[in-house]
Parts: C-alpha cells; structure tokens; sequence
C-alpha cells in the first residue's frame, strides 16, 4: 500500500508513476480525502484538551462545593461532538486505505514506459533461436499427439484450461521441480520450506493479492484462501515480526 506521506509531498510525481501504470492520477481525490481526515483528527485533539481542562475545572468546583453542573453539559455536548468526529474519521480512514490499496505499484525509473508488453526492451539474449526449413508445431499438439498432454480428461474433470500430463512429460514436470529447488537450496544456500496451501486473509492482503485480485482468488466458506503461489506463505513467515539484521538476508524457496 503507498505511503501518503510520499504522496503529500510528491503529488506529481505520483500521478505521472500511475499514468506510467496505465492507470489515472489518483493524488487529488487522496490528499482532499486525508486533509478531510486531519482536520478532524486537529478538531478531534482540541476537544479532549478542552474536555481535559473541563474535568480539572469540575474536580476544583466540587473540592469547592461550586456549581458545576454548565462544566458537566459542556463536557457531556464535547462527548457527543467528539463520538460523531471519530465515527466519521473511521469513514475517513477506511475511504483512503481502500484507496490507496487498489492502486499499482510505483515503477522503478528504469522500467520501460508503454501501453503493454510491445514497450519491453530485451536485456540479453542466451542462445540462437532455432531455424526450421517446415512450420514446427506448439507444444500442446506436440504432446497431444504424443499422448503426454490430455486436454480432453482435463476438460471433464476441471473444465476448460486444465491440462493432464502423462508419463514421460509428467515425469519431466517433476523433473523441472526438483531441479529448481536442488539448483535453489545447494548452490545458492536457500532453505527448502513445504508451505501450507491455505492461508489467512492477512496473509493474501499482505502479499497484495487482496484486493486488487479478489475476483480471480478462490477462498473457502470459512474465509481461508488458497494461495496463487508460494510467494504468499513464504512472505507471510516474517509478517508481524522483528527479524534481527545478523539473521539477514533470508532466503527460502518452496514449490
């Protein structure tokens, strides 16, 4: 979630990092939210001094035996006005942490700007692309006709964009695993964690899945979420915590 400190004191240039997201200029409608939001937290902090000074003025009335009942209906009608300020500061709070949570992340200066990936630039290029002298066919109809990729059990157990693997095109997805992680844990040092499948709303939130992609998540009926990748889980092992800087960097890996 962007930091509104930021965005108060460098609203063009966040405008101009989200039009380079593609999205709009959101810093206006932000900081009238969080000015909205101040004011009445300023308005919020005069009350409960002056509600202070009334319950100083009431506890030397009463050691006086004074009338104090107009202190006592002036702080009560403070009472009041101060439960209805935080109320609406509440809103207020709400209002701008959703949002500030839907919008993208800000670029780096380095990132290519442009409507879509045709903007990209090539950092390096590894190898020599193959050249074929006939059309060489995708791999799904390559598996397909081998009979390593089943779309059509796929379909009827899962529906539509599922795939099967079968023998050895299943044993190489097994294969690519294993390496991943052996490559991961032996040569860099990286520690291998098995990782729960389901987890906390936090954690979805966090890792900024929530809410940006609520619509393309799948929860359970007990408010659980099942994690797009093990990204989320891994994260979520230092959320709420203190990590000691002897104890840096951490580096874990899970499949």
């Amino acid at each position: 979630m962007h930091n509104i400190n930021f965005i108060r004191e460098n609203p063009e240039k966040f405008d101009e990092a989200m039009k380079n997201r593609n999205s709009k200029p959101a810093s206006e409608i932000i900081l009238k939210i969080d000015e909205e939001r101040r004011q009445i937290m300023t308005k919020l902090q005069q009350l409960q001094a002056r509600r202070n000074e009334l319950a100083s003025l009431i506890a030397a009335a009463r050691k006086n035996n004074g009338d104090f009942r107009l202190l006592e209906e002036e702080s009560s009608a403070l009472k009041t006005s101060a439960s209805e300020l935080e109320l609406k500061e509440n809103e207020l709070s709400e209002k701008l942490t959703h949002q500030l949570e839907v919008l993208p992340n800000i670029p780096l200066d380095d990132v290519p700007v442009g409507p879509d990936e045709s903007a990209n630039k090539c950092v390096r290029v590894i190898g020599t692309p193959p050249e074929f002298d006939f059309h060489p066919k995708a791999h799904y109809d390559l598996g397909e006709n081998l009979g390593l990729i089943d779309f059509q059990n796929a379909t009827k157990i899962s529906g539509s964009r599922f795939t099967i693997l079968r023998g050895a095109m299943a044993k190489l997805e097994r294969a690519v695993k294993t390496f991943m992680l052996d490559v991961h844990t032996k040569e860099f040092g990286y520690e291998e964690i098995f990782v729960p499948l389901l987890v906390k709303e936090e954690c979805m939130y966090g890792t900024g899945q929530l809410p940006k992609f609520q619509e393309d998540s799948f929860k359970t009926t007990d408010n659980r979420w099942i994690i797009p990748t093990a990204e989320v889980p891994l994260t979520n092992l230092v959320r709420d915590s203190m990590i000691p800087a002897e104890q840096l960097p951490m580096r874990v890996t899970a499949y």
